[in-house]
């Protein structure tokens, strides 16, 4: 898909490109920049939101704008052009830009394109050339092909015209790997090299997979790409436009987080056949493990509360019970193992609910766990929330206590196998060392896809999470 067009040597148009992994739209939240503003390559010049986040777009050329095609709060699809840019300010009288609907005369002479390779939205491109997208089978020669694939890729490639020109074999270093935009953002937030990842795709490109495959602790199959969990006291309700007087119905567009909140859970529920479990449990002792952590110099610096000593305790009950981490394949009919954990942690946003996940959770002491925790809420709060953090999870946890609710039924994310709800953690009679006293007691749900966990071992899993809630020196006995 192409991201940026030439309409002229002296006008550029940036194109909204595909920040999501296969999304075909986004909404322009806000405009940094207005017409006349100076921008610099890699300056970001709008805030757009997809189907999973805000994300932030940098214009890949410098200039200055010349039209804003798109006012703030429209959705705009995936390869419309959303601004143009003058490249060449001062530079003289010259062509304005096409607008997208405009009938265009035939074509004059196209200027000659700028030598070398031209920055794109991520990553750089192959040297602009004359050479078709797509050429005939058998008549490209090997390093112009290479090229089209990597131009498609980057989306730049650019389109011969119509009367024939002589081809110019473009050199692409056997050094950069082939792989999308998405791809390649997602190498980067994984800290994945994309020159040490196998490829799988078609013609040697670099599959999502292949980078989920490159991060996991062991060889792992692909990842199902996650979407957001929901327990219904929960998600976050749109903010409405201001009712009118006396109006009796208010209609809220379905876009954006909610409109992918929707998609997920209606697929999820009727295709994981869904089994939850309860149990309550007293967690006083475990309350003042977290009282006393708070005052360790170990832990200074990051937030202890008792979603983390929750979280351990899942990954604890996890080791103990490894075949409840996998997912179900229903196109080869197999039941893929996860040799790791990847946690989600279901987050209340403006925007509605989220579900981004701790990478790899499994491996990491206490303090990690905390400051990953922290760090994963405030970005989710704030809306820079990247669909790569929300992509790849194998279970999560969902905290309805913080609303002041006993417990729910959480749905489970696509792909992955269960999801553990958390209520809230109240002081209740309870009979201890036979006596009724009051102690700290809460409620924990599982859910869990009933095609690839039996009862026993769904039953097995809450049982040891609530064990160690109620006697937390299990965490070192069982770790």
């Amino acid at each position: 898909m192409t991201t940026m067009t030439e309409t002229s040597a002296r006008f550029r148009e940036f194109k909204m490109p595909d920040v999501g992994e296969g999304l075909t739209e986004a909404e322009i939240l806000k405009w940094y920049v207005q017409p006349g503003d100076t921008v610099t390559d890699g300056q970001v010049v709008c805030e757009v939101e997809t189907a999973k986040a805000a994300v932030e777009l940098p214009i890949p050329f410098d200039g200055v704008v010349h039209e804003l095609r798109f006012p703030e709060g429209t959705t705009v699809d995936v390869g419309q052009v959303i601004i143009a840019v003058d490249v060449v300010p001062g530079g003289g009288e010259a062509a304005e830009p096409v607008a997208p609907a405009a009938a265009e005369p035939e074509p004059a002479a196209e200027p000659e394109a700028p030598k070398g390779r031209q920055p794109v939205l991520v990553g750089y491109g192959v040297a602009e050339s004359s050479t078709k997208r797509r050429a005939r089978k058998g008549t490209e020669p090997p390093a112009a092909a290479a090229a089209a694939i990597q131009g498609e890729l980057n989306g730049h490639a650019t389109v011969a015209a119509d009367v024939p020109a002589p081809t110019v074999a473009t050199v692409v270093p056997e050094s950069r790997p082939l792989a999308k935009p998405p791809v390649r953002k997602l190498a980067k937030d994984l800290g994945i090299d994309l020159a040490t990842v196998t490829p799988t795709g078609p013609g040697g490109i670099i599959t999502r997979e292949d980078v989920h495959a490159a991060a996991a602790p062991v060889p792992a199959p692909a990842s199902v790409p996650t979407a957001p969990a929901a327990v219904a006291e929960a998600v976050a309700v749109p903010v409405a436009a201001a009712p009118v007087p006396g109006a009796r119905e208010t209609r809220i567009p379905v876009k954006g987080v909610r409109k992918a909140i929707a998609q997920a859970m209606v697929g999820s529920a009727f295709t994981a056949p869904h089994v939850t479990e309860f149990v309550t449990v007293d967690v006083t002792r475990m309350m003042k493990l977290v009282a006393e952590l708070k005052e360790d110099k170990d832990m200074a610096g990051v937030r202890v509360n008792p979603l983390l000593i929750i979280a351990k305790a899942l990954l604890v009950a996890i080791k103990r019970n490894p075949e409840v981490n996998a997912a179900w394949d229903e196109a080869n009919q197999e039941i893929v193992q996860k040799h790791y954990v990847n946690l989600g942690i279901a987050a209340a946003t403006p925007r509605g609910l989220i579900v981004p996940n701790i990478k790899d959770a499994h491996g990491k002491t206490l303090p990690q766990l905390a400051a990953a925790l922290g760090e994963l809420v405030t970005t989710a709060r704030e809306g820079k929330t990247s669909p790569a953090a929300m992509a790849g999870g194998t279970v999560t946890i969902t905290n309805v206590g913080v609303f002041g609710v006993d417990t729910g039924t959480p749905i489970l994310n696509p792909g992955e196998s269960a999801i553990l709800a958390v209520g809230a953690i109240k002081l209740q009679p309870w009979v201890h060392k036979g006596k009724v006293k009051p102690r700290q007691v809460t409620t924990l749900a599982l859910s869990f896809d009933h095609r690839l966990v039996d009862g026993e071992l769904g039953s097995k899993v809450l049982a040891d999470v609530a064990a160690i809630l109620e006697q937390p020196k299990r965490l070192i006995t069982w770790a």
